[in-house]
């Protein structure tokens, strides 16, 4: 008789996998891979792009109208995740020409809080 153990990811193991993925740019299999049904997505009040959204399908929706914007990649880069507690945190840098702003610099700090190994929330400050 064999048993099947469910382990639940730890906060380092999540931010490793995340950061295998966010290497390869792959940001929407990260949603898929460890995005929770209610997570939210919070940007900074200020924000001339994005506010605030909740629930996998909206928080997928904001990645994608953000992504059908953007009409040029000069550059972008994330650093590897810094773990403390429930939480991991990137940086991220990128150089886009964006519709509506033309071409921009988002140098970022993307904070993700990670509860029964999904995450919850990313937070970007910038």
């Amino acid at each position: 008789m064999s048993t099947v153990t469910n382990t639940i990811m730890t906060t380092q193991e999540v931010a490793a996998r995340f950061n295998e993925l966010a290497q390869q740019e792959l940001w929407f299999e990260i949603q898929e891979e460890f995005f929770a049904d209610n997570v939210k997505s919070i940007d900074p009040p200020h924000s001339l792009y994005f506010g605030y959204a909740e629930g996998i399908a909206a928080v997928r929706q904001k990645g994608k109208d953000f992504v059908s914007k953007i009409r040029d990649v000069h550059g972008a880069h994330t650093t590897e995740p810094v773990v403390g507690g429930n939480y991991f945190s990137v940086g991220r840098n990128m150089d886009v020409t964006v519709e509506g702003f033309g071409r921009i610099q988002i140098d970022e700090i993307m904070l993700y809080e990670v509860k029964d190994g999904q995450i919850i929330s990313e937070r970007f400050f910038y």
